[in-house]
């Protein structure tokens, strides 16, 4: 396709640019390439490189993954310096040169984006958080997994302004205690995704919390959060009757008693019961466990 694109300048063809740029080229063609094909096309000729940047301006996607995870940080502020209609932002994994300086103007000039991935960005700090709560109010989806910068000073600016939240990935944000994911799941009440893994801090408090104020949740990460113990699965099971999947792997404290409620109802667990587990583990072990009589 960008072969075919370059050739369209040549004086024996229709030339490409000729077609209208913003109804027809951007919409509807430009789309469809990959954007490390796009940034190439820029070197084809001034013409080419005004219509990039015009895509670019009207972009509303922008994943850093398109062109790898190390990207020069003057490059990504010229790719985003003129796009103030961005939806979603992925920029995961960007730990090796994305800081506050590289994503806050971003942030301030897009206040349309409803999604936004920050995975793994530990060179960001908590003013990225309050500048994404304070320039989108209409923030559906946020991943913050791994950013240990995350604070519950950041996190309650976030509940205070992103109120249509639904989904919220905390994994591994080690700062926060029961306290903020209260405050949270009190003001976003919508919330059908929250992920709450490798938090020791975390306990019951924070689980009952969550299931009391949203009812609408569907998929909850609790893995490795080590002070969740059985009486807030089962206000779990109470309270959250659209939840789909639970995951809590390595949360010793979790027994069967109070996942049976949930595992009636279809809910997804990436637990097994006790009996297939120790089939399982007999088998491995010995071989014998397909010749065990299930009905003794």
């Amino acid at each position: 396709a960008l072969w075919c694109l370059m050739m369209s300048v040549t004086p024996t063809r229709g030339c490409l640019l000729d077609l209208p740029w913003e109804d027809i080229l951007v919409p509807h063609i430009l789309c469809h390439l990959p954007l490390r094909q796009l940034l190439s096309l820029q070197r084809v000729s001034k013409s080419f490189q005004s219509l990039i940047q015009l895509y670019l301006a009207n972009m509303r996607c922008f994943d850093s993954s398109q062109i790898g995870t190390t990207i020069p940080r003057v490059a990504f502020v010229n790719l985003l310096k003129d796009n103030e209609v961005l939806q979603q932002l992925a920029l995961q994994n960007c730990s090796d040169w994305l800081t506050d300086r590289e994503l806050l103007p971003v942030i301030g000039q897009n206040h349309h984006l409803h999604q936004i991935q920050l995975k793994g960005c530990a060179q960001l700090s908590r003013h990225a958080l309050v500048a994404i709560s304070l320039s989108c109010p209409n923030l559906r989806r946020l991943s913050l997994a791994h950013c240990e910068w995350v604070d519950s000073l950041s996190l309650r600016s976030l509940a205070d302004h992103c109120k249509a939240l639904e989904a919220v990935d905390l994994t591994a944000c080690r700062q926060l205690k029961d306290e903020a994911i209260c405050y949270l799941v009190q003001k976003c009440s919508r919330l059908k995704s929250l992920s709450l893994a490798v938090n020791a801090n975390v306990g019951d408090v924070a689980v009952e919390e969550t299931a009391k104020c949203c009812p609408e949740l569907e998929h909850l990460d609790l893995t490795g959060c080590l002070r969740v113990k059985n009486d807030s699965i089962r206000v779990l099971a109470e309270y959250c009757p659209k939840l789909r999947s639970l995951k809590v792997k390595h949360c010793h404290n979790v027994a069967e008693s109070s996942l049976s409620v949930l595992r009636s109802r279809g809910v997804e667990l990436d637990v097994e019961p006790p009996l297939q587990r120790a089939l399982v583990l007999l088998q491995d072990v010995v071989g014998f466990a397909p010749f065990i009589n299930l009905q003794i």
